[in-house]
Formats: structure tokens, sequence, C-alpha cells
């Protein structure tokens, strides 16, 4: 079974860690996801470190753009904290954010980064079922 009218959307964020902010960019982080997940409206969040690098993933996945918006709105000082620490290599959104979620991820602050748009093809998701 194909299933492609799902609003559900999932963000991967490259981050690049700003020599000598490792300890710090793993504090912020934790006090990012911690608050997400007591606040925010993310059906998973995931973070993986290549330290060898200096490079950080996050993975969150979201039921629709309006928790898009809600997570921007309630978790900003705990986006910019983590902020301090690095800066966006890359970031990519499968499927299909709503045209203000487009535009805010164009240009954050004035500053842009690479964003790419991957729309849905097909799919399902065991989410939330036993």
């Amino acid at each position: 079974m194909e299933i492609t009218d799902s609003g559900t959307l999932l963000f991967r964020n490259t981050m690049r860690i700003t020599d000598g902010h490792l300890d710090g960019f793993r504090r912020a982080i934790a006090r990012a996801v911690a608050f997400a997940h007591e606040h925010g409206r993310q059906l998973m969040v995931e973070v993986f470190l290549d330290e060898e690098r200096m490079l950080a993933h996050s993975f969150q996945l979201y039921r629709d753009s309006e928790a898009i918006r809600t997570h921007w709105r309630l978790s900003d000082p705990y986006i910019r904290e983590v902020m301090e620490h690095c800066t966006v290599q890359h970031f990519e959104v499968f499927g299909a954010p709503d045209h203000d979620i487009v535009a805010a991820l164009r240009t954050p602050g004035g500053a842009s980064f690479p964003v790419t748009i991957s729309p849905r093809l097909a799919g399902f998701s065991r989410l939330g079922t036993p």
C-alpha cells in the first residue's frame, strides 16, 4: 500500500561545530532536546555526532507544518543557544511544508545556508502503533 497524502515532515540538519565549542555544543543540544521532549510537538528528535569531523546531524519528524511553527515559537532561545556553537552546513526537508515554512528556511535571520526540499513520493509509518 502506498500512502502519499501524509503531511509529515522530516528535517535533517547538518551542523559544523565551531572549533573549541564541542562541550558547549553538547550541553546546548542536550538542553534543546530535553526542552523539545517536554514541550515540543515533534514526533521524533535524534541527534548524531561525528566528533572526528566536528559535524552533528539532527533529525526531527513533525506531524505537519503547524507543529514546526509551534516548535520554532517555543524553542527559539534553545535554537539560538545551539547556534552559538555551530553553523548550519546543509538543511534538508523531506515532505511538503507550507509556503511560510519554506520562506523561513530560505532566509533564517537574514543568513542563508543550503536548503533542499524533497516532496514525498510514497511511504508509510508505524509510529504510534503497537
